[in-house]
């Protein structure tokens, strides 16, 4: 049986893919950080759908151990893989200066250093098909202060997974997309309100995200921007003088902070 290994499953944007894959009656890995969430979610799943394969396996993507144990759990149970989704990040946003080593550690490895190695794993395990989708996001489309890790960590994501793409033509599809605000939790809701108009019209439910994400690596799109606001964000921003880019994203980003929950 070939299974979709979706990280962040307990999150607001993972549940919407799992919800999505499982209404598809697709074979489900699931992981995130915490054990008794993984099962309450599993066991909600069978309810919901008695027919439905699902196993979970927590799972601590900033570290390599703990991610070679999940593929160990893989392997024990003799699993293939049809698809990758990559939800799983970390959105500190504060100045540079105001992190702590652990931090730095934490959301470099969680949204650059998991992926790759995911990537990895999962592709070495394929089944007949496969397709690897990663959640990047529109701050990856240039340098912003006070959200400047993120944004970096995000871009270094884009860029492996489009050279990906080429290097497993004809054996996997590879597909990164670029969403913006996704109101999943208060925090995130409330960050949003903050950065005004670009907050509100670049922000969509995460059902339509994951159904629109699923869609392009299912055509093997190299990259997708999701949400015509955000595709015409995403233009306007290229023609813009970086200089006042930077002005107007230190400006918005620089009135709050968040940290990783």
């Amino acid at each position: 049986m070939e299974y979709t290994l979706v990280t962040g499953a307990c999150g607001g944007l993972g549940g919407a893919f799992v919800d999505c894959l499982a209404a598809r009656g697709e074979a489900l890995f699931l992981t995130g950080r915490s054990a008794a969430k993984l099962q309450t979610l599993a066991a909600s799943l069978r309810e919901r759908y008695p027919a439905l394969a699902v196993e979970t396996c927590a799972c601590d993507l900033s570290d390599s151990a703990s991610r070679e144990a999940l593929f160990a759990y893989a392997d024990e149970k003799r699993m293939r893989f049809s698809r990758l989704v990559y939800v799983a990040g970390v959105d500190i946003q504060k100045a540079a200066e105001a992190y702590t080593e652990a931090k730095i550690v934490l959301q470099s490895r969680v949204n650059l250093e998991g992926a790759v190695s995911l990537a990895r794993g999962v592709f070495l395990r394929r089944g007949e098909g496969c397709e690897l989708l990663a959640v990047g996001s529109m701050s990856a489309g240039c340098p912003m202060p006070y959200f400047a890790l993120y944004s970096a960590t995000k871009k270094g994501l884009e860029q492996f997974w489009v050279a990906l793409r080429t290097e497993v033509k004809g054996r996997a599809k590879a597909t990164v997309v670029l969403p913006g605000g996704i109101p999943t939790r208060e925090d995130i809701i409330e960050n949003i309100k903050t950065h005004g108009w670009f907050g509100r019209v670049s922000a969509l439910p995460p059902a339509k995200v994951a159904a629109a994400s699923l869609k392009a690596v299912a055509r093997n799109k190299r990259k997708k921007v999701i949400g015509g606001w955000n595709k015409f964000l995403y233009v306007l921003e290229h023609l813009v003088p970086l200089p006042i880019r930077l002005r107007v994203i230190a400006k918005i980003w620089g009135k709050t902070q968040k940290d990783a929950f």
